[in-house]
């Protein structure tokens, strides 16, 4: 059987880490089997999805780099992917369904149903539909009519209970009363969830639904649609396998929501998260490599990657463990290709000599930054324009105060009279002048220095950013602070 499996997110919002973690298993899951990856966009709720929204996942994935086989921009022989698209199909679906008897009209107000779940409430009975219409009358059925009501579709659920074998967690059962017979059609003739994404599993060939624990009730509902989907010949086949992925938890044990600001995934791009440092870390929310093996590519994750060894437990997001995952990969990238990802992070041209000067510096930081934005912030000193630079107040209180405004004219005086403006240099004539020549500790001479030129105490080695950043420049800020 050749592997099948879908993403199909909602276009409501910025994509969401716990999202795109589905992405990447259902993604690394094809691509282990050499099966199909098919994105599949559910924008049935047009109160809710967007067209921006649709355009930010579609840039999100891109940008992540999980590719996909069919889907949109891509096509494919089941298409359109996009639900918004497939009104018809899933209209003559639940016609056929209605006359097979496998669903049926149900008139029941939503004051009559809460009524009768509130009485089964004190009854402690389960509280869900009690099929009050599955067997109505022609007359019954003329009755509601005349009144003007307008009914919803459900699905006959089986009377007996529904099993199946989860690919995370094992044998899973849920007792007929647990799972009463479900709404697939609105009054007003619109599809929801519970229909359009069973009916799409199967006429797209689906294998295997690897999605959230948090829809695992939905499941014997969806495999019974399927059953009813079978009977009436919309397809054929074997039903899907399901494996329901651990909760990814926030703070205080909580299920993290797109409330949540660490659950956007557009604050890793605006902060310079790479693709691949982000995916290393989300694989990482219940799935390893094995072997303390917490670092790897992509291609390593496909080639390695088993949902049988997917851990059922909830995984807590750790943005500290996250930064330090990006880390690890930025340090693994080439100087030349560390430089490439940060030019969209600083203000240079990028066939210019300031892309000559990046290139340079960038190998000062790729050991420090955690993102690439933290390590274009560390550069910053170098590419603004003199009139607009500027010291961090905090810092300047701190080291640019009685003594230390003696040692920026100390150095400001042995730097100029330097005939070679090298790092080499520059780090005898400082510490000829500061350690010995005024006694001071290497962190007591340099730190006034490194505030004067970069603006701030934290920065790339300070004689190589002095080297970077020229003669006429470095003593030019040390001349205006002097």
């Amino acid at each position: 059987m050749s592997v099948r499996v879908r993403f199909c997110p909602s276009p409501t919002g910025n994509p969401h880490v716990g999202v795109i973690r589905a992405a990447l298993y259902n993604w690394a899951f094809a691509r282990h089997h050499g099966g199909t990856f098919v994105f599949r966009i559910e924008d049935t709720d047009a109160a809710r999805d967007s067209e921006e929204s649709y355009q930010q996942m579609l840039t999100a994935m891109r940008w992540l780099g999980l590719d996909w086989d069919e889907g949109p921009e891509v096509g494919g022989p089941f298409g359109p992917y996009r639900q918004s698209q497939r009104g018809e199909v899933y209209a003559d679906v639940a016609t056929r369904l209605r006359e097979s008897g496998r669903a049926y009209d149900c008139y029941c107000s939503q004051g009559e149903l809460e009524q009768r779940r509130e009485l089964a409430r004190t009854e402690g009975r389960m509280s869900g539909y009690d099929g009050h219409c599955r067997g109505l009358t022609a007359e019954q059925v003329t009755a509601y009519r005349a009144e003007g009501r307008q009914p919803v579709l459900r699905l006959r659920m089986p009377d007996e209970a529904t099993g199946f074998d989860d690919l995370v967690r094992g044998r899973v059962s849920f007792d007929a009363e647990q799972v009463p017979d479900y709404v697939l059609v609105r009054a007003n003739g619109q599809p929801l969830y519970p229909l359009v994404n069973p009916v799409d599993d199967a006429l797209m060939g689906i294998t295997h639904v690897l999605r959230g624990e948090d829809l695992l009730s939905s499941t014997p509902r969806q495999i019974a649609l399927h059953h009813a989907l079978r009977e009436i010949g919309v397809a054929g086949g074997e039903l899907p396998a399901y494996g329901h992925l651990p909760l990814v938890m926030g703070e205080g044990n909580r299920k993290l929501s797109k409330r949540d600001p660490e659950s956007s995934l557009d604050l890793y791009r605006q902060r310079g998260f790479l693709p691949e440092g982000l995916l290393n870390y989300l694989a990482l929310l219940g799935w390893s490599l094995g072997n303390d093996h917490e670092i790897f590519t992509l291609t390593e994750m496909a080639a390695a990657f088993d949902v049988s060894r997917v851990n059922s437990n909830p995984a807590r997001f750790d943005l500290a463990k996250c930064e330090a995952v990006n880390a690890t990969h930025l340090r693994l990238l080439a100087p030349d290709a560390f430089a490439g990802r940060l030019l969209p992070y600083v203000p240079v041209d990028s066939s210019g000599p300031s892309a000559d000067l990046l290139a340079a510096a960038a190998p000062l930081v790729q050991e420090r930054a955690t993102t690439l934005s933290e390590a274009a912030d560390l550069l910053g000193f170098l590419f603004v324009d003199e009139e607009a630079f500027t010291v961090d107040p905090d810092d300047a209180a701190k080291q640019l105060v009685d003594g230390g405004l003696d040692v920026v004219r100390a150095a400001c005086s042995a730097l100029s009279e330097l005939s070679t403006w090298d790092t080499a240099s520059i780090e005898q004539a400082l510490r000829a002048a500061l350690v010995e020549g005024m006694g001071l500790k290497p962190r007591h001479a340099f730190g006034p220095v490194r505030v004067a030129v970069t603006g701030r105490r934290i920065s790339p080695p300070l004689f190589e950013s002095l080297q970077l950043l020229g003669r006429d420049r470095s003593l030019g800020r040390l001349g205006r602070i002097g």
